[in-house]
């Protein structure tokens, strides 16, 4: 069917919608940093994992990341590459079919590395090592985003590192930035490079990680492709790899929703959703993300034109509430322009990113699954989840 994209009016809800024109334009400027700064950018899954766009991703980039099994597999067997994977912690149980979906794996702790990383070069002998590396430095100034906070449970600080690596330790992997500018990146390699250049002569490879929001309409790209290039000047021998997730899903498509109520309690009206923020837009309520309703002014809790809004009595201010039975499944307050009416489509835009992966198993996680203890002592499993469903989910 053919679709106004700017109302989506006739469009049953409630759906996530990714446009093409939009995901191809952030390919295509991820693609050209690439190219000028001669860099390899590949996707992060944990922010964007819809595999039946993959035909479209192959057209710009080569690889992906991963973070789980099940995301290593998707990116294997769906998008048709290894992955660059990385996890906290690995298992006895999994080290081996990750090693075997990926082409480079890196550990989180020299414990971890010292544990697997011959099992996994056993395993695929052409596989890549690396260990994840923390410089103490990060400008993000939201604990829950920060890998670089105090008692950080990422990466190795460069006091624990041996002066001579190991021979099969390939490269650093080092992760500081959250949505943040070029400017961010160009003063954080003074610190990655103060605190580990000494090994850059030992390795083949860093990654820089995520968080590079490249595709923002104020990035500044020609700052970042400087910095880049300026980086391989320095250090010409080694491969230097980007894995933003945010970047190839930024702005490309919206949920959109239904009013199926409205209302009010002391004062306080609220639009209840054919959707909601618990069970479809997590990332709302648990981080610090406020998103923006189409045609509508946002008005966050607390802020100083929510507070203006309320003391005037301005009009068509409402809370949007989801249709759970959770009491804080709502968010607050949007101004709208007119009186909202049961039936009317409210927009949630750019949400493709993050939110979409956040409805099923974010970093294809797997649930636990699910037993029952029998009178008798007998543990009987009613359910578990595999790939498979992990896969569906993101059908």
């Amino acid at each position: 069917m053919t679709v106004d994209p700017k109302t989506f009016a006739g469009v049953a809800t409630p759906i996530y919608i990714l446009e093409e024109s939009r995901l191809r334009r952030n390919l295509s400027l991820i693609s050209r940093v690439a190219r000028e700064a001669d860099v390899e950018i590949i996707l992060a899954f944990k922010a964007y994992a819809l595999w039946k766009t993959f035909p479209i991703f192959r057209e710009y980039i080569n690889a992906t990341t991963a973070s789980s099994l099940n995301e290593a597999r998707l990116g294997f067997e769906e998008f048709g590459s290894p992955t660059h994977t990385f996890s906290p912690a690995y298992t006895e149980d999994e080290i081996d079919d990750i090693a075997r979906c990926s082409s480079h794996i890196t550990f989180n702790s020299l414990t971890q590395y010292e544990r697997f990383a011959k099992r996994a070069k056993t395993t695929n002998p052409e596989i890549q090592i690396g260990v994840r590396v923390n410089p103490e430095y990060s400008e993000i100034e939201t604990d829950i985003y920060n890998p670089c906070a105090v008692g950080s449970r990422f990466g190795v600080t460069n006091d624990k590192l041996p002066e001579i690596l190991p021979s099969d330790i390939d490269g650093f992997h080092c992760h500081c930035h959250c949505e943040s500018g070029a400017d961010v990146l160009q003063r954080t390699l003074v610190h990655i490079e103060e605190k580990f250049g000494r090994w850059f002569s030992q390795i083949k490879w860093l990654n820089l990680g995520g968080g590079h929001l490249m595709t923002r309409k104020d990035y500044d790209v020609e700052l970042l492709i400087r910095v880049l290039q300026g980086l391989h000047e320095r250090y010409p021998h080694l491969k230097i790899i980007l894995e933003p997730g945010s970047a190839f899903g930024w702005q490309a498509g919206p949920l959109v929703s239904e009013i199926v109520d409205v209302v009010e309690d002391r004062g306080i009206k609220t639009a209840i959703l054919n959707v909601s923020f618990t069970c479809h837009m997590p990332d709302c309520l648990e981080m610090p993300y406020w998103p923006a309703v189409r045609g509508a002014v946002t008005l966050e809790d607390g802020s100083e034109e929510a507070e203006k809004a309320k003391a005037e009595n301005t009009p068509y201010i409402y809370r949007l509430g989801g249709n759970s039975c959770l009491s804080g499944d709502f968010m607050g307050s949007w101004q709208f322009d007119h009186e909202l009416r049961v039936g009317e489509k409210i927009i949630f835009e750019d949400m493709l990113h993050y939110t979409t992966v956040k409805t099923c198993m974010f970093n294809g996680i797997a649930h636990p699954s699910i037993g029952m203890l029998r009178e008798d002592g007998n543990l009987t499993v009613l359910r578990q989840f595999s790939y498979e469903d992990y896969r569906d989910m993101m059908d």
